[in-house]
């Protein structure tokens, strides 16, 4: 017993242990989109301190997940619109003016900047080619077409701002309407598989897919200012840093972002770089930016994804073999165990990211980053069924005769555990924790989302920018990871399960 409680207590040292101690300056959030990253880039561009080095967490999903994570602390700084924080951040709160909406944000411990120079309005579009087929020039003129395709971003479907008042205030008739990613969206328009997108009227693609735009006959979308959001504190803890981060109100144009999104979505300019070309031709500001080939990406998103797994799988495995071993031996109370951890695994990724962040906020944990808290408690509860559930059946399955043999041993309940039936149980719980471990390194990827790093961060900017061998440069590692993994477990087999098992097994 003792010994188990040693190898316990190494194996959590093992998930816990930093493997930095880095010292972190200011943390910039980004959207999921190339002006999100690019406006990004320009903050950290800006604040960047050798003594405490910005970060950047790219491409963190839509509005709510974003916010959220700078509110719990896990961001200091974003760029958002003033149409969104009117219609979603604020909805409930009726604050469409900057004066009323700056008010409330500063009730949530947020400021807002001034405007950094352009309005990024919503709009719908169209190839020309097929609106001019359809005669089509305005939203209104969706009304007499109820058959067509419409493919929307899924943030713009459930948006105060988006679909849903916007069918009501045109009395739009379509039911063909899908969500997908907002990149995707695009390719499907290319392929005609739908016929009209949300855009951004700073969309780099609007003018090479020769995109038409419908007017807004009824001028139902509001102005989309593009400010900076951040934390009311950053002022007392880095007022440089803020000083010079506003240096961005009122800098940007209309022309100025769609140039900028264009030279990363079609010349592949990294933001980074597009971005400190900018702060140097309007600032005179010498932003660094750290060049990395191929390999070395790769080899920091395996330190990053074993770094997720190596958080979320162990603990897993500590607590799910004892919930294991307690739903076999209460067996009321061991189906209660196992519909929970069933429960469990049935939430969406996205949902649980989401539903975790304001909870690991509320107990001081970053809610994003490198190592994210959340990313690393969501994967344990997805780790936890197949281990409890292989430890309960293998437990469940032990025969009578093995059962009995134990007790004419005159052996405690304790005793007979340890030395009988967990090591009769050991290939099926063995069989659990693989199938934890492949699930965890797939699982991982979707950390990304969240600024946990890991193989998910280039596929996620494969697809923004329609770059396969992006997405590649994440899918093959991670693939090859999971491999390893099973692999690696399938020599432990030799080590854990005892010899007269695995003889079994293979007669």
């Amino acid at each position: 017993m003792t010994r188990l409680i040693v190898i316990a207590a190494a194996l959590l040292a093992l998930a816990v242990t930093p493997l930095s101690c880095r010292t972190e300056g200011i943390k910039v959030g980004s959207k999921k989109f190339t002006e999100g990253v690019i406006l990004g880039e320009l903050i950290k561009g800006l604040v960047d301190d050798p003594e405490a080095p910005a970060t950047h967490y790219r491409e963190l999903g839509g509005t709510k997940l974003v916010f959220q994570a700078l509110l719990s602390g896990g961001i200091d700084v974003y760029a958002e619109y003033t149409g969104t924080i009117a219609n979603e951040i604020l909805a409930n709160d009726l604050s469409n003016s900057m004066d009323a909406m700056r008010q409330s944000l500063e009730s949530r411990g947020v400021t807002m900047s001034q405007s950094l120079g352009f309005n990024n309005s919503y709009a719908l579009g169209m190839l020309r080619s097929r609106a001019e087929e359809l005669d089509i020039e305005k939203i209104s003129d969706l009304a007499r077409h109820p058959d067509i395709a419409v493919g929307f971003s899924n943030e713009f479907l459930d948006r105060e701002d988006g679909w849903p008042n916007l069918q009501r205030t045109y009395g739009l008739p379509q039911r063909n309407v899908v969500g997908l990613d907002h990149d995707l969206a695009y390719r499907q328009l290319r392929l005609g598989a739908i016929d009209v997108i949300d855009a951004y009227a700073t969309d780099a693609k609007i003018k090479i897919d020769d995109l038409k735009l419908l007017e807004d006959d009824r001028e139902y979308f509001p102005r989309y200012d593009a400010v900076l959001l951040y934390r009311t504190d950053l002022a007392s803890r880095y007022p440089d840093a803020v000083t010079s981060m506003l240096q961005l109100e009122d800098l940007i144009s209309v022309a100025e972002m769609t140039k900028a999104n264009a030279r990363v979505e079609f010349d592949r300019i990294t933001e980074a770089r597009t971005a400190s070309e900018f702060l140097k031709l309007r600032l005179g500001v010498d932003a660094q930016v750290k060049e990395q080939t191929a390999a070395q990406r790769i080899r920091d998103r395996t330190v990053e994804q074993l770094d997720l797994v190596r958080k979320s799988l162990i603990p897993a495995i500590l607590i799910a073999i004892p919930l294991g071993i307690i739903a076999a031996k209460r067996r009321r109370f061991g189906q209660l165990i196992l519909a929970t951890v069933s429960i469990v695994q049935t939430i969406p990724s996205l949902a649980l990211l989401v539903m975790l962040m304001p909870l690991m906020g509320y107990f001081g944990l970053a809610s994003v980053g490198l190592g994210s808290a959340t990313a690393v408690t969501a994967l344990l509860h997805y780790s936890l069924l197949p281990i409890v559930r292989n430890t309960y059946t293998g437990l469940h399955d032990i025969s009578a005769e093995h059962h009995e043999a134990a007790c004419a041993l005159g052996l405690p309940p304790t005793s007979r555990l340890f030395q009988i039936e967990l090591p009769l149980a050991s290939r099926s719980i063995l069989a659990g924790i693989k199938t934890a471990a492949v699930i965890n390194v797939g699982f991982a990827t979707l950390g990304a989302l969240i600024g946990a790093g890991g193989y998910g961060q280039p596929i996620l900017t494969g697809i923004r920018l329609n770059d396969t061998s992006l997405i590649l440069e994440g899918a093959i590692p991670a693939a090859l990871l999971a491999l390893i993994v099973q692999g690696g477990f399938d020599l432990s087999e030799r080590i854990v399960v005892p010899r007269g098992l695995r003889m079994e097994r293979g007669a």
